[in-house]
């Protein structure tokens, strides 16, 4: 019998290694899961993209 010599889950171009840790209030918390309800993402998704409108605001801003 041969076997496959790649197992497991194939290999991604940009993994997600690094970890991003924050404490936040039971309030804050809230409000990040009713994003996450009403935009129908995932918490790391609403994140990201409050990350990129941030940044996205900034970048004019320094111009």
């Amino acid at each position: 019998m041969n076997l496959s010599p790649r197992t497991g889950r194939p290999k991604i171009d940009n993994p997600k290694s690094e970890q991003i840790k924050i404490r936040a209030t039971k309030a804050d918390k809230a409000l990040l899961e009713e994003c996450c309800d009403r935009l129908n993402q995932t918490q790391y998704d609403v994140v990201m993209n409050g990350i990129k409108k941030v940044y996205v605001e900034t970048e004019t801003e320094k111009e």
